[in-house]
């Protein structure tokens, strides 16, 4: 319809035009995080770590929008716990924002569960993440999945 009628293009949520520049798009951001976007902390918290390269400030945008309840955020934190990224490692941390993020319905982070189930003997529970990260359409999980299956540890009944 915008096309059609040449008009121009604007949020969904505020109905304000879609910004132009990179300066107009900081300050949406801006605006969001005031109000406790946690999608906005997301995405300055990307910003910082994949354009920036800046962790520390990446870390403290993640915290707060997982703290807001995303789950991608939750994930990235994970990840940032797990290779020490402006953080110092901790397994117990990489664990705990997995669990979030899975709860919240995050396919990869039910695949590094599992494997993680996996490393520590506990194959019945790894293979119980692949399932759910495998019917939420995930194909590495699914491929693990087959793999186990090949080796003998899954029944085929198991998988639904």
């Amino acid at each position: 319809r915008e096309q059609d009628q040449k008009l121009k293009h604007t949020c969904p949520f505020c109905r304000n035009p879609a910004p132009e520049s990179s300066e107009d798009v900081e300050k949406n951001l801006i605006k969001r995080m005031e109000v406790n976007d946690a999608f906005a902390f997301y995405q300055m918290g990307w910003r910082k770590f994949n354009q920036e390269g800046d962790y520390k400030s990446s870390f403290e945008y993640y915290s707060k929008a997982a703290a807001l309840g995303d789950i991608e955020s939750h994930f990235q934190l994970s990840l940032m716990y797990r290779n020490g990224h402006g953080i110092k490692k901790d397994e117990k941390k990489v664990v705990y924002h997995l669990e979030e993020a899975a709860i919240g319905g995050h396919p990869d982070a039910r695949l590094n569960l599992g494997c993680i189930e996996e490393d520590n003997g506990r194959d019945d529970r790894a293979v119980k993440h692949w399932i759910i990260a495998a019917n939420m359409g995930h194909d590495d999980s699914l491929e693990n999945l087959k793999l186990v299956y090949r080796e003998g540890l899954l029944a085929s009944p198991q998988i639904y």
